[in-house]
């Protein structure tokens, strides 16, 4: 094994490289959620606006983002904080939405101008959907990093720190 491959295991494995890895895989599920929803309403014409069909999808997909966020990556536990953690998460889930309602018009664009199968039509809402989300996905990590964050490495140095300090008589 590579000293590189060693490097990006071993990063895996830390503290960072694991909150990395479970925010990317909680965008990959509340992506899918979003897509299939959006596939579903909309590719069984349930919903005929692709604007809003894109809506509906990140809505729901909103609520699975939320708790595996909060939860798996961040580890917070108990009552959610409304000002400190859910108005925040709402505020960035608003401007995703609201820019993959941007991705969402340029499929309506596409689809009216160009008269595609619906099974065509279908695939463009969701690839636009995609890359809105792909696009929006770097600004949600910092974001939310800030929101949930638990220093669990200052913890467990404060802790250590108070252990090495001599006691004073």
């Amino acid at each position: 094994m590579t000293s590189r491959t060693q490097g990006i295991i071993a990063w895996a494995r830390s503290h960072q490289g694991r909150k990395l890895i479970r925010f990317t895989l909680t965008s990959v599920v509340s992506t899918l959620v979003s897509v299939l929803v959006i596939t579903l309403i909309y590719g069984l014409k349930i919903v005929k606006s692709e604007v809003e069909a894109t809506l509906l999808g990140n809505i729901v997909g909103a609520i699975p983002s939320y708790t595996l966020n909060r939860r798996w990556t961040w580890g917070k536990t108990g009552p959610s904080h409304l000002r400190k953690e859910v108005l925040p998460f709402v505020v960035m889930a608003v401007l995703g939405i609201s820019f993959s309602m941007v991705g969402a018009a340029f499929a309506k664009h596409l689809v009216h101008t160009h008269h595609f199968s619906h099974l065509i039509n279908t695939g463009i809402v969701d690839s636009a959907n995609l890359a809105s989300f792909a696009i929006f996905w770097i600004l949600k990590l910092m974001v939310f990093n800030r929101i949930f964050h638990v220093d669990e490495e200052a913890e467990i140095d404060a802790h250590l720190f108070a252990e090495e300090t001599p006691p004073v008589n």
